[in-house]
C-alpha cells in the first residue's frame, strides 16, 4: 500500500507532503489544474520515464519520494532480494528519484543508489497504471497465467507442477552427469587401468613417505654413528678389570691393617672400606654403561644395502606421484578412486538403465500434473470470460469480446509453469479476429476494460493486491456508464471475505465516480503570473458535496447540483 508521497519541483508543485490511505481515493478538479502531474510526480518515484519537462521552471532539480508498506508476503521483497537490496519486512519501503533540469536523473531505494531499471522494476511490483495514455501490467502477457491462476484457486496444482518440474529437471541432470561420467570413464578406461596397476605394483602405504624418510636419514647417519660408537667403546676395554683389581686391592690393604691390631672403626680402616665400596659401585656402573653402548651400536648395525632400498622405494614413490599429480600421501586413496572409476564402467550399464527409468518416470509424472493444471486453466479461463463479459456491456464496451487463450506449449518449451501460455485477448467488435490487449486502439476504452478484468478478478486471489491507478477511465462516457466505473472501482476497494481490498487512486472528472470515493483530493492551481502552482486540498464531508456539485453543474452550483450530489454519495 502507498502511504505517502513526496514531491518537490515537479512542473508547476513547488513542495507537496501527501499521506494516503487505503481504499478509493478520488483526485478532481478544473482541468488544467495539475491533476496529471500527481501521477506525473508519482511515476517519477517509481521509474517511470521522464524528461527535463517534468523540472519546475527555475528550479535546479525535481525529486518524488513514495513510501510504501508492503505486506510481509509481498513479491517485491524478492524483486529487491534479486538486486541484491537490503530491506527489512516489518519496515517501510521508500522509492526515490531526482531528476535535474538537463535531464540527468538519480535512483535510490531506501536510500540505496540504482539504477533508474531497477527502481522501475521494483515499481512495477507494486503499483498498475491505467489510463489514456499507458497501461502498464495487464499489457504484458506474462502477468495473464498468474492472475488466471489467482481466479481459478490453482496456487495448490500449480505448486505441484512446478515440483514435479523440478523433480524431472534433475533426473535429466543425473541422468547426463551419469552420461558423462560414464563415456568419460570408458574413454579413460586402459588409461585407469594402467596407472591403476601402477599403483597397486608400489602398494603405497598411509604415512609411508614420512616413515621412509625418517629411516633414510638414520641409514645414512649409521656408519658415522658406528664409528663414534667404536671409540667410545675402545675407551670402556679393561677398566672393568681395572676396577675390579683396584677393589681387590683395597680390600687387601684393609685386611692387613685388621690383622695388625686396627680396630674397625679405625679412621684408616674406615676410608678403605668407603673407597672399595665406591670404586664397587663404580665397577657396577661402568658394567652397565658398556653393556648399554654395546646395545646402541647393535641398533645402528643394519643390513648392507637397507639404505639403498630405502631411498629405491622412496623415489619410485615419489616418481610415481609426480607423475599422477599427486603427493605422494594421496596415492592410497588415488588408488582406491581409480578403482571405483573402473567399477562405474563395469556397471555403468545398469545404472544408466535405472536413471533412463527415473527420468521416465518423472517426465510423466510432469506431464500428467501439467494436463490436469491445463485443463483447470481452461476451466478457469470460461469462468473469467464470462465474468469479464458480464462487466463489458454496463462500462460501454458491449460490442466486445474477450477470452483466455491457453497456447500449447512443446515439451522442449515445458517449464515449472506447466505447458501453456496464458494470453488475455480481444474482440473489439463483432466479427472482428481476437488480438491481444494492445489491440485496442482508444486509451479510455483500455483503461475501462482493465477496470472490467479488474473487477472480474477482484477478490478471487490469495496474494497481496497492487496500488491501482485508473487516470480519466471514465473519459468520454457519463450517466449509467459513469455510475457503472464509479461502482466498480468502489468494489475493486472494498474488503472481502475479511481481506483489504485494492488500495485505488482515480483521477476523474465524473461526479458519479467522485461520489464513490473514500478519499477525496481537489487539485487546483493558487497564484498569479509566474508564482503559479498545483495544490492539493483533502476535501472534508460537507466541501466533497460542493465539488460534487460544481462537477455536476460547471460554473453555477445550484440547490439542485447539492441535492444531486448529496444523493450521488449516500448511493
Amino acid at each position: 500500500m502507498l502511504i505517502g508521497l513526496w514531491i518537490r519541483d515537479v512542473v508547476l508543485i513547488e513542495a507537496l507532503d501527501l499521506s494516503i490511505g487505503p481504499g478509493l481515493t478520488v483526485l478532481t478538479g478544473e482541468t488544467g489544474a495539475g491533476k496529471s502531474i500527481i501521477l506525473d510526480a508519482l511515476g517519477l518515484a517509481v521509474g517511470a520515464r521522464a524528461d527535463a519537462g517534468l523540472v519546475r521552471r527555475g528550479a535546479a532539480q525535481a525529486a518524488a519520494s513514495a513510501v510504501f508498506a508492503p505486506s510481509p508476503d509481498h513479491p517485491v521483497w524478492a524483486v529487491l532480494e534479486e538486486k541484491g537490496l537490503s530491506y527489512a519486512r516489518d519496515e517501510d519501503l521508500v522509492l526515490r528519484r531526482t531528476l535535474s533540469a538537463d535531464g540527468r536523473s538519480r535512483a535510490f531505494v531506501n536510500d540505496q543508489a540504482t539504477g533508474v531499471g531497477v527502481l522501475k522494476q521494483v515499481g512495477e511490483a507494486l503499483l498498475e497504471v491505467h489510463g489514456q495514455h499507458e497501461t502498464v501490467g495487464l499489457l504484458d502477457a506474462r502477468t495473464h497465467r498468474p492472475m488466471l491462476d489467482a481466479f481459478g484457486g490453482l496456487d495448490a496444482r500449480a505448486a505441484v507442477v512446478a515440483q514435479a518440474w523440478q523433480a524431472w529437471r534433475l533426473a535429466r541432470t543425473r541422468l547426463e552427469e551419469l552420461h558423462r561420467l560414464t563415456d568419460q570413464a570408458t574413454a579413460d578406461t586402459e588409461e585407469l587401468t594402467l596407472r591403476l596397476s601402477e599403483i597397486e605394483r608400489l602398494d603405497p602405504r598411509a604415512g609411508e613417505e614420512v616413515e621412509l624418510a625418517g629411516e633414510r636419514a638414520i641409514l645414512g647417519a649409521s656408519e658415522k654413528a658406528l664409528a663414534e660408537i667404536a671409540s667410545a667403546r675402545e675407551a670402556f676395554e679393561g677398566l672393568s678389570n681395572r676396577l675390579a683389581g683396584a677393589v681387590r686391592s683395597l680390600d687387601r690393604a684393609r685386611e692387613r691393617a685388621l690383622s695388625a691390631g686396627a680396630a674397625e672403626d679405625t679412621g684408616a680402616v674406615k676410608r678403605l672400606a668407603q673407597a672399595s665400596a665406591a670404586l664397587d659401585r663404580v665397577l657396577i656402573e661402568a658394567q652397565e654403561a658398556e653393556a648399554t653402548v654395546d646395545a646402541a651400536a647393535e641398533a645402528f648395525e643394519f643390513e648392507p644395502d637397507r639404505l639403498e632400498k630405502a631411498e629405491e622405494r622412496l623415489f619410485d614413490l615419489r616418481g610415481l606421484a609426480r607423475k599422477l599429480g599427486v603427493s605422494v600421501e594421496e596415492l592410497p586413496l588415488l588408488r582406491v578412486r581409480f578403482a571405483e572409476r573402473l567399477r562405474a564402467v563395469e556397471s555403468s550399464e545398469d545404472a544408466l538403465k535405472a536413471a533412463d527409468a527415473e527420468l521416465a518416470a518423472a517426465r510423466t509424472a510432469y506431464l500428467a500434473a501439467a494436463a490436469i493444471l491445463t485443463a483447470a486453466r481452461q476451466a478457469a479461463g470460461e469462468t473469467l470470460a464470462a465474468a469479464v463479459m458480464a462487466e463489458l456491456a454496463p462500462l460501454k464496451l458491449d460490442k466486445a469480446r474477450f477470452r483466455v487463450a491457453l497456447e500449447p506449449l512443446g515439451e522442449d518449451r515445458a517449464g515449472p509453469t506447466g505447458l501453456d501460455r496464458v494470453v488475455f485477448e480481444i474482440a473489439t467488435n463483432p466479427g472482428a479476429p481476437f488480438a491481444d490487449l494492445g489491440s485496442i486502439a482508444s486509451g479510455g476504452e483500455l483503461a475501462r476494460f482493465a477496470l472490467a478484468l479488474k473487477a472480474a478478478l477482484a477478490g478471487r486471489g490469495s496474494g497481496p493486491q497492487p496500488l491501482m491507478i485508473f487516470d480519466e477511465v471514465d473519459q468520454g462516457v457519463g450517466g449509467a456508464v459513469a455510475d457503472a466505473v464509479g461502482l466498480r472501482l468502489k468494489r475493486l476497494a472494498a474488503p472481502k471475505d475479511g481481506k483489504m481490498g485494492a488500495q485505488v487512486l482515480v483521477v476523474t472528472h465524473s461526479p458519479q465516480v467522485a461520489a464513490r470515493g473514500e478519499a477525496h483530493w481537489r487539485i487546483a492551481k493558487a497564484g498569479e503570473g509566474d508564482r503559479v502552482r498545483t495544490v492539493v486540498e483533502p476535501l472534508a464531508p460537507a466541501d466533497r458535496e460542493e465539488e460534487i456539485a460544481r462537477m455536476l453543474a460547471g460554473a453555477e452550483i445550484t440547490e439542485a447540483a447539492r441535492a444531486a450530489a448529496r444523493a450521488l454519495m449516500d448511493a
